[in-house]
């Protein structure tokens, strides 16, 4: 019979096999002095920081704090929580004036306006999915704006609309890992990613954005199994307690809302049934969901890997090129 212990890990032997693939990734195979790691005060960047610092020493790990106009004060509070918990190099570099000059925030504006023509510039706003439990749902992101008065409009968007706030929003992924490798670059350091496997699988990055990395330690763990590992590495209370968020637009938001439709716990063990052949009358009442709901969950799943196969692929060439040995 399915369970859900079937996520269940022996944190101390999973972050001893973790710290030594990326001593041996790091100091060997690419041969770099230490690791840069982008924290943003949540789970996941948390706990790739302690691993490095399990793995290199806490000298040669720096956590670099990149916040912008829609980031929320918790996350540069916590992620510097992080960073003095662990005695590393704290760095923050404010990505704003950057995201300014590349139109970022204009070309946001501009698609917002696409759908609510009166929308006025540095008005809150959100992307937000249905809920993938509704029968009959359409899988169309809709938008939220808040105005100064407080009122919140939602409709949904067009595809024009919808393509070029999300290209405009990729700014800041894409300029955060700009960072990234500037820092890695001049200490000669290598950039550690921070996906766990639910987002690695399910495409939940940004291609040359969040999705660049020299090592990503946690991709092959499910977000509950990253949750244990942090309880074990002694993450700060208050980052293990924090919902998972997209920090991505000014209006607060869940992953859940934002791109997975579930709660994590939920979805790891979707993705870890759809990956193991468990039927979906097996695992419905593990999730609490009905059979009708899983199937839905499964073929969003399936959806998913096949929209974004594109951000895995690496770049294609017209013919092979192999390495000149010697």
């Amino acid at each position: 019979m399915f369970s859900s212990h079937v996520l269940d890990i022996d944190a101390q032997v999973v972050s001893v096999e973790i710290a030594g693939a990326i001593k041996a990734q790091v100091l060997e195979r690419l041969r770099r002095r230490g690791v840069v790691v982008g924290l943003s005060g949540g789970i996941d960047s948390s706990v790739v920081a302690a691993l490095a610092v399990q793995a290199l020493g806490s000298e040669r790990v720096v956590g670099l704090l990149m916040p912008d106009l829609a980031s929320e004060d918790d996350s540069l509070r916590l992620g510097r929580a992080m960073a003095a918990s662990l005695g590393i190099k704290e760095l923050v570099e404010d990505v704003a004036p950057i995201l300014a000059a590349a139109g970022c925030y204009e070309r946001q504006s501009q698609a917002i306006s696409m759908v609510f023509p009166d929308y006025e510039r540095g008005d809150p706003f959100k992307i937000v999915l249905p809920s993938i439990l509704a029968a009959g749902r359409l899988n169309v992101s809709r938008l939220t704006v808040r105005g100064r008065s407080g009122t919140e409009r939602t409709a949904r968007m067009p595809l024009e609309a919808n393509l070029q706030l999300v290209a405009a929003t990729n700014f800041k992924q894409r300029v955060r890992k700009m960072l990234e490798y500037y820092h890695a670059d001049r200490l000669h350091y290598a950039v550690a990613g921070t996906p766990n496997r639910l987002e690695y699988d399910q495409g939940f990055f940004v291609k040359q954005g969040d999705g660049a990395a020299d090592l990503k330690p946690i991709a092959h763990l499910y977000k509950s199994q990253v949750y244990a590992l942090a309880a074990h590495l002694g993450v700060p209370d208050e980052i293990c307690r924090r919902s998972p968020t997209t920090d991505t637009f000014p209006m607060p938001q869940t992953q859940e809302e934002f791109y997975f439709s579930l709660p994590h716990h939920k979805m790891d063990l979707c993705l870890y049934a759809r990956n193991h052949e468990v039927t979906a009358s097996d695992l419905a009442p593990v999730v609490g969901l009905s059979v009708e709901q899983v199937e839905r969950v499964f073929g969003d799943i399936d959806q998913k890997r096949r929209a974004t196969r594109y951000l895995h692929t690496r770049p294609l060439l017209v013919h092979p090129v192999d390495e000149v040995s010697g």
